[in-house]
């Protein structure tokens, strides 16, 4: 049984086109990475993936790419208070910046910052396709943000509802 495909809040083509608008941005704000100390992303696993693979594609500065997984989901839509973490990453010196799928209550990047912030980056700066300013419970800074969303729980870009919904190219609110 094919499930029903929802209708998209943000298109594919307005998600290429901010991507684009990031990109630049990004570039611009790094005129020193080079071959020997390019920009180091870090993407957050396994939201993030689709859209750190469309960001770095746009970049006009040398970069690598490290990944950390991170979850306080499980199965529901309500954050469940705990992040688990993991990786195998080395940022000591760079400057780093963190690609996230979604800023909401401000737990998960905070303890991916604080994680990245004990190596000692030269610089550490924050990327969110969407942003959720409105559930904010810790005080966390972006630097970039691709859309500010309401408070509802979106799906779609990479981002799941119990591992569904990832492979659509657009988002969509999810009525649950």
């Amino acid at each position: 049984m094919q499930k029903e495909r929802p209708e998209p809040f943000i298109t594919a083509d307005a998600i290429a086109k901010r991507i684009r608008e990031l990109g630049e941005a990004i570039s611009n704000e790094y005129p020193d990475a080079t071959e020997e100390n390019p920009l180091a992303l870090v993407a957050v696993l396994k939201g993030a993936c689709i859209f750190a693979a469309d960001l770095i594609r746009t970049l006009s500065i040398p970069c690598t790419i490290q990944f950390i997984s991170a979850s306080s989901y499980g199965s529901g839509t309500v954050s469940s208070g705990q992040v688990e973490l993991d990786h195998d990453l080395a940022v000591e010196g760079r400057a780093v910046l963190v690609i996230e799928d979604i800023v909401d209550t401000g737990l998960t990047i905070l303890k991916i910052t604080e994680t990245l912030q004990e190596q000692n980056p030269s610089s550490l700066r924050i990327c969110t396709l969407l942003d959720k300013p409105s559930a904010r419970v810790h005080p966390v800074r972006v630097d970039h943000v691709g859309f500010s969303v309401p408070d509802r729980f979106l799906i779609g870009y990479g981002i799941d509802w119990n591992e569904h919904y990832r492979e659509l190219p657009y988002l969509a609110l999810l009525d649950a």
